[in-house]
């Protein structure tokens, strides 16, 4: 065991290259592309997603219970397989199919304003409500 566990192992990631050096020594180097087969991009919450069949994202709070269906229509860009794509102008007329997870609350945002010199201090913090879904079908 090191003297300083802390340090011996440190990842970094760049540009989807993760390098892990172990007490300023190289240990492992290994590049991981980003390549998914079907994907979309889709609208909500003024906002875009993209959205991978099984993967789980936390969007702006929508009205539902846990387990409840969704449908996102505003779609924008749709890939299907290696060199097939559909593009929307503006929307296209596919839908993006998923499930509520849970909703819940994301992290504490602190909005602190003073004046200097005047005594003058404002602490506001504020959780912005979120839903969790899980994508079903694109």
């Amino acid at each position: 065991m090191t003297p300083y566990p802390f340090f011996a192992t440190i990842k970094v990631s760049v540009k989807r290259q993760t390098i892990s050096y172990n007490l300023g020594k190289i240990v492992s180097k290994t590049v991981e592309p980003a390549t998914y087969d079907r994907y979309a991009i889709f609208q909500t919450g003024g906002k875009q997603y993209q959205a991978l069949e099984g993967k789980t994202i936390a969007i702006e709070k929508i009205e539902g219970e846990s387990g409840d269906p969704l449908t996102f229509d505003q779609v924008l860009f749709r890939k299907d397989a290696e060199d097939k794509f559909e593009v929307g102008k503006p929307y296209l007329e596919k839908t993006v199919k998923a499930t509520i997870v849970k909703q819940t609350k994301g992290p504490k945002l602190i909005a602190f304003r003073f004046k200097r010199r005047k005594k003058v201090r404002v602490k506001k913090g504020h959780r912005q409500e979120m839903t969790v879904i899980r994508i079903e079908s694109i």
